[in-house]
């Protein structure tokens, strides 16, 4: 008897595991750039629908990778792959936020924003010409400054990013000289420096380093408080890397004419334009082998629209405007399962 009434309770439970799924988590990978919004969004959305989010905040590089793989259910880019490539490897590319890369310095007695460069001179350091803080370049930006001797220990990233596609993207565009010997990708050899794994990598050893330099999202930088630098736009406007300047620069953005909404937005012109902005994307199959992982993913993302803008511009990130939102709705139709149907429509 006693083993008879176990069985029926081992059927029972067994029974229940089948009858009531289990929300699974959202499994995500990729840039670095957006990972301090995904990770508020997650916590609040969490909270809400009981559904988590994994994401694993590994670079843009190692998101793609794990998409074409698909190991995970999205990946993650601040660089924005090629039409040519999205078709190639079946994906639906859609941004999700934009915000804006930063260069960071630690030197003593200098606070955020206290130091100005430009883009040629950014290019100069970044290809080992400009060696010390003192040097005539920054000091003609710096007259009413007193910088220190010290030498430039400048820091990279070590991994494929889509931060250093974005930097050497606008290095490019400001610097001939640059483009020519170093280019634009998300990972480059610069002849100078030390590199670092994530946006978190770059911002720990820009902090334990005196004299260094480093470029990251700017979320990093007010979080760690670290010295950002001012630019000088192509306008030739000095300015700070605040959420009104990352929104001018993306005041022009021509989102319909670019596969997947791939624009990148270096060196835009305007008065008060940081120019160094971005977005941020997203990569999905378009056939999904999973569609109810698929579908979690885009009602997170669907959700994140809805309520996330706020969140977003706390941490300094540009929302994306309410009709970039609604033609990126319209692009999940192409996500859909083994049977051929939409995913959100299942």
């Amino acid at each position: 008897m006693k083993q008879s009434i176990l069985a029926l309770f081992a059927a029972l439970a067994a029974t229940a595991a089948v009858s009531a799924p289990v929300k699974a988590d959202i499994s995500g990978a990729g840039a670095t750039f957006p990972y301090p919004i995904y990770a508020k969004w997650a916590d609040a959305y969490k909270k809400e629908t009981g559904v988590g989010l994994n994401y694993q905040s590994i670079g843009s590089g190692g998101g793609i990778k794990q998409i074409i793989a698909n190991t995970v259910t999205f990946g993650a880019s601040d660089k924005p792959l090629k039409g040519e490539d999205l078709d190639k490897d079946g994906l639906v590319q859609f941004p999700t936020v934009m915000g804006g890369i930063v260069p960071v310095a630690n030197l003593d007695g200098i606070k955020p924003g206290d130091i100005v460069l430009d883009g040629p001179t950014l290019a100069k350091i970044y290809l080992g010409e400009i060696t010390a803080w003192n040097d005539p370049a920054i000091v003609k930006l710096n007259p009413e400054l007193k910088l220190p001797s010290d030498a430039i220990a400048v820091v990279s990233r070590s991994d494929g990013s889509g931060t250093t596609f974005v930097w050497t993207n606008y290095l490019s565009k400001v610097s001939p000289d640059f483009k020519s010997k170093i280019g634009s990708n998300t990972s480059v050899q610069f002849p100078v420096g030390i590199g670092a794994k994530g946006n978190e990598g770059v911002a720990n050893n820009v902090m334990q380093t005196k004299g260094a330099i480093g470029y990251v999202e700017y979320a990093y930088a007010k979080q760690n408080k670290l010295a950002y630098t001012k630019l000088i736009n192509k306008d030739g406007k000095t300015v700070a890397p605040v959420i009104t300047a990352f929104q001018a620069a993306a005041a022009g953005a021509d989102w319909a004419s670019a596969p997947g909404m791939g624009v990148v937005l270096t060196d835009e012109p305007g008065a008060e334009s940081w120019p160094i902005t971005n977005p941020t994307f997203i990569l999905m199959h378009k056939k999904s082998k999973d569609a109810a992982a698929a579908k979690e993913a885009l009602k997170f993302f669907e959700w994140a629209y809805a309520n996330g803008d706020k969140s977003a511009e706390e941490l300094d990130y540009v929302p994306l405007p309410d009709n970039v939102v609604a033609e990126i709705k319209k692009s999940w139709a192409e996500i859909v399962g083994e049977d051929n149907k939409p995913i959100l429509s299942n």
